[in-house]
């Protein structure tokens, strides 16, 4: 699947807190932000259009 760049701004102390996540979990920031992702559009019930 196509990728697309965005870019946003968030509190430090939240990227840090995630980036740190990331590295505990040995993938690349990209694919924990993704799957956040996926993860809150599933909680409101919002389908991925593919």
């Amino acid at each position: 699947m196509r990728k697309k760049v965005f870019s946003t701004q968030v509190r430090n102390d939240l990227l840090k807190e995630f980036k740190k996540l990331a590295i505990d979990l040995e993938r690349p920031i990209n694919d924990v932000l993704e799957e956040a992702m996926r993860e809150l559009l599933r909680k409101y019930g919002k389908k991925l259009r593919r």
